[in-house]
C-alpha cells in the first residue's frame, strides 16, 4: 500500500489525473472488501477508527523504536502528528529533537486536569500559583517585531479576524515573544458575555454587531521573549517573564496565596468558571492532561431523560452511543431536549444500554433508535448555553454521562427551568 501511494504522489504532468486513478483502480481491485472500506475511509479522512491523540503518539513511538515523551515534544512544537510520525519513522529519535519553537508556528497548548476541590489541588501542589479560570476562548500569540500572528486553541490562525489582539500585541514593550492565553468579550460592567459571543469573532463574518464585539485578552503564560525560549523552564521564571510583558492584560491571580479561597470566590463573584492552580517548578508540558496544572470550578450535575441515542463509529461500532438528552416540561408536556453527549460512558454502560434501548424502543432511523422517555440519568456539565439547536432554546456544556439513576423516574427529572439556570453569563 505504502509504495502503491507513493507512486500515486509521484504521478505529475500532462494526463497525470488519469494516471492516478489507474494506479488508485489497481490498488483498489487487488484488496479485498474489508481492506477496500478501510482504504476509502483512510485516503478520504473519514477512517475514524476511534484511536485518540495519545494512543497514536504511543503507536508512532512504538513503530519507530524511540521514547514516547520524545514524540510528544516533537509533536508539541511541530503541531502536526503525520509531520511528527515521519520524523519518528525516518530519522528516530535524533530527527525528532531537532524540533524547536518557531516563532510564527503555533505548539500544542499544555492541559489542566480537574481537581474535586480546591484544598485537594492546593495539597497535591502546595508550590503554586492560583488564577483566574475564565470561560473564554484560548489563544496563542506569536511575535516577531511587527508581524503579529494569533492562533485559537486547534492551531487555526485567526489574526485577520482579531485586529484588537494583534495591535495590543504589537504594541507590548519587545521584539519577540509567545504568549499563551484566553479572550473574552466582556459587557459594559465588566463581567464575561456568553461563550459563543467570544467565539463568533473568531469566524468571517459580515454581522455589524458581531465585529463591534471588542476581545479583551488575559494572558496567563509566557513561551519566549526576546530571543530566549522558556518552554522548558520552570513557570516560576516563565511568570517572572510574562509579569516583565504582559503588564495590565495578565490574568488576575496570586503565586502561593494565604487564602486561596478568596480568589476562587473573587473569580466567581465576577463571573468566571473557577481557578486554575499550577505547580511554580512545571515546564511547559503541550497537549498533555497532567497534574501540574488542576483546574477548580463549581460542578453542575442535572438529572435528565433518555429520548434517543445514535449508532456509534470507530470502537464503538455496534454499540448505541451518543445520547439524546432531554428535560421534563413544568408544564407537564413531552421532554424537551436539550442536548447530546457520548462522553463518560464505558464500555459496560454501552453493552446495557444498547440493549435496554433496543427493548424500549419506540422507532428507528438509519442512525437513530428513539426511546420511550423511561430512563433517567445524571450528567455532569459545565452549564448551559443559549442555542436555538434544541426546543428549549438552551444547550448543555461539555455534558458527560455520571451514571443512570434506576431510583428515579422521569416525573422526577430535572426541568427545563433548572437546565436554564446554569446558563453561562
Amino acid at each position: 500500500m505504502d509504495a502503491a501511494l507513493g507512486e500515486v504522489a509521484g504521478i505529475a504532468g500532462s494526463g497525470s489525473a488519469k494516471r492516478r486513478a489507474e494506479a488508485l483502480h489497481g490498488l483498489f481491485a487487488r484488496a479485498t472488501e474489508d481492506e477496500q472500506y478501510f482504504l476509502f475511509r483512510l485516503l478520504t479522512g473519514e477512517l475514524r477508527q476511534g484511536a485518540l491523540e495519545g494512543v497514536m503518539i504511543d503507536a508512532i513511538a512504538a513503530a519507530a523504536e524511540v521514547p514516547g515523551e520524545a514524540v510528544r515534544r516533537a509533536f508539541m512544537l511541530s503541531g502536526q502528528l503525520p509531520v511528527t510520525a515521519q520524523a519518528a519513522v525516518t530519522g528516530g529519535e535524533a530527527a525528532l529533537g531537532a524540533f524547536r519553537l518557531r516563532l510564527g508556528r503555533p505548539l500544542r497548548p499544555m492541559l489542566a486536569s480537574p481537581a474535586e476541590s480546591l484544598d485537594e489541588a492546593i495539597r497535591e501542589l502546595p508550590a503554586a500559583i492560583v488564577e483566574y479560570k475564565m470561560d473564554g476562548a484560548r489563544v496563542q500569540v506569536h511575535r516577531v517585531g511587527d508581524q503579529v500572528r494569533v492562533y485559537t486553541r486547534t492551531l487555526r490562525e485567526i489574526t485577520g479576524n482579531v485586529g484588537e489582539l494583534v495591535e495590543l500585541v504589537r504594541a507590548l514593550p519587545c521584539e519577540s515573544v509567545v504568549l499563551d492565553g484566553e479572550t473574552l468579550a466582556l459587557t459594559d460592567d465588566g463581567r464575561p458575555r456568553p461563550f459563543q459571543e467570544t467565539m463568533s469573532r473568531f469566524g468571517s463574518t459580515r454581522d455589524e454587531q458581531v465585529r463591534a464585539l471588542l476581545l479583551r485578552p488575559y494572558f496567563f503564560d509566557c513561551l519566549h521573549l526576546d530571543g530566549m525560549d522558556l518552554l522548558d523552564a520552570p513557570l516560576r521564571e516563565r511568570n517572572a517573564a510574562l509579569r516583565s510583558v504582559a503588564g495590565e492584560h495578565l490574568i488576575p491571580g496570586q503565586t502561593e496565596p494565604a487564602d486561596p479561597s478568596a480568589i476562587l470566590d473573587s473569580a466567581l463573584a465576577a463571573g468566571h468558571e473557577g481557578v486554575m492552580v499550577k505547580s511554580l517548578d512545571s515546564v511547559y508540558a503541550a497537549g498533555r492532561r497532567g497534574r501540574a496544572w488542576l483546574k477548580v470550578k463549581p460542578v453542575h450535575t442535572l438529572d435528565l431523560v433518555v429520548l434517543a441515542a445514535e449508532w456509534g463509529h470507530g470502537r464503538r461500532t455496534g454499540y448505541l452511543s451518543n445520547l439524546h438528552l432531554g428535560a421534563r416540561d413544568p408544564d407537564g408536556g413531552p421532554p424537551i431536549m436539550v442536548g447530546k453527549t457520548f462522553k463518560g460512558l464505558t464500555d459496560e454502560l454501552l453493552a446495557w444500554q444498547t440493549k435496554t434501548f433496543q427493548e424500549i424502543e419506540s422507532r428507528r432511523d438509519n442512525w437513530t433508535v428513539y426511546v420511550r422517555p423511561e430512563l433517567v440519568v445524571e450528567i455532569e456539565l459545565d452549564g448551559a448555553q443559549v442555542s436555538s439547536r434544541y426546543p428549549g432554546g438552551v444547550a448543555l456544556r461539555f455534558a458527560r454521562v455520571v451514571r443512570y439513576r434506576p431510583d428515579k423516574d422521569p416525573g422526577e427529572a430535572d426541568t427545563i427551568d433548572a437546565v436554564r439556570a446554569t446558563l453561562k453569563g
